[in-house]
């Protein structure tokens, strides 16, 4: 008989710590994200108060299209609330199904973001025109990086969840989603409303 000790192996979303290894990283990680968001948000409005003549600027940008996409945003965080719901209720196929619903949301914001920038930049718009236009495109172009991010998440968890695999991770993209809307609803009004 052997005196050998069994380990039960506990899967991440199952261990009975108080705070999940993965979600403690995640914080981390989103933690270092609101930082370099933060440090630009700062440098922005500490520019901005210098520069009454960057409201003649911000006039220029597309509203409509800035609330269209921060609507689009906003619906994307709901549903990938849901998604989360789902994979704690062990329904990873429905889960799955929400976060490509998030993705979709997720590209129609990418094209309207994609039209504004050829708008801007055929009327003269571009990234060299002025320190104002610096920072939009500086700003959003490095949030538009982050949506693509969490798309290639979004797509690489939600095919894991159709296959019942790791239900906990559409938590941790639903966190990194909440974060990238959130940095969006300081960059609209910030950049598009500031005129």
């Amino acid at each position: 008989m052997s005196n050998a000790t069994t380990h039960h192996y506990e899967p991440p979303e199952l261990q009975s710590t108080e705070l999940n290894h993965g979600r403690f990283a995640m914080w981390w990680f989103l933690a270092s994200e609101i930082i370099i968001f933060g440090g630009l948000v700062v440098t922005y409005i500490l520019n901005r108060m210098h520069h009454p003549e960057w409201a003649a600027d911000a006039a220029n940008t597309m509203n409509v299209a800035g609330a269209f996409n921060t609507m689009v945003l906003l619906t994307s965080s709901f549903i990938v609330v849901k998604a989360d719901e789902a994979a704690h209720k062990g329904d990873t196929a429905k889960a799955a199904n929400l976060l490509f619903t998030t993705v979709g949301c997720a590209l129609l914001f990418l094209v309207v973001k994609a039209f504004e920038y050829h708008h801007e930049i055929v009327n003269g718009f571009t990234p060299t025109t002025n320190l104002f236009w610096g920072f939009y495109y500086l700003m959003t172009g490095l949030h538009a990086l982050h949506i693509i991010a969490g798309v290639v998440a979004m797509v690489i968890i939600a095919v894991g969840l159709k296959r019942g695999e790791h239900p906990l991770r559409a938590e941790f993209v639903g966190m990194y989603w909440h974060i990238v809307d959130i940095v969006w609803i300081f960059l609209f009004p910030l950049l598009y409303l500031a005129s």
